[in-house]
């Protein structure tokens, strides 16, 4: 068995010019764990009275940024029933257009719809695609025709006479 040859580490002196500082940059504040004030002072060192003055302060500003709150919600909601009167849909869950994504609802799913159309027929996908949406099922996809497509595929219900061609059993 051979032995392993262990590498001595030498160390370097860096050149004085290259030395770590272990200074903070003058602009960076220094981190404490004691709870500070709005001006960075220690709260031990901060008088009970200067404490209280500071509370009334803020409390002072909580009313305000409360009514600006309210005043603001207000607004909204009047922004929101002007949209609604004009027919637009406003609120939450809203797409980047402005309007409310909504599914739209058939009285058949997609396969007894492609079913009906194909009865006694053979078309193409193209064909099945129109001839479902001109018998009135709604849709709101982008990509209908793909997704029509993978229904004849999985559908059992539908046979596949030749490339592209389909028809119901």
């Amino acid at each position: 068995m051979a032995k392993k040859r262990s590498k001595k580490r030498t160390t370097r002196k860096r050149p004085a010019s290259k030395k770590r500082t272990t200074k903070r940059a003058s602009n960076t504040r220094k981190k404490t764990t004691k709870a500070t004030t709005k001006r960075g002072q220690k709260l031990g060192s901060v008088s009970t009275d200067a404490l209280a003055t500071e509370l009334r302060r803020r409390q002072k500003d909580l009313g305000r940024l409360e009514a600006k709150r309210d005043k603001l919600a207000a607004q909204l909601a009047e922004v929101e029933r002007e949209i609604n009167a004009v027919g637009g849909a406003g609120g939450f869950g809203t797409t980047a257009r402005g309007s409310i994504r909504r599914r739209p609802r058939n009285d058949t799913n997609l396969a007894d719809a492609l079913v009906a159309v194909l009865k006694g027929k053979t078309m193409g996908v193209s064909e099945v695609a129109d001839a479902v949406l001109a018998a009135g099922y709604r849709t709101s996809a982008a990509n209908f025709r793909t997704i029509v497509n993978q229904t004849l595929l999985r559908d059992k219900r539908i046979k596949k006479i030749s490339r592209g061609q389909y028809t119901a059993k």
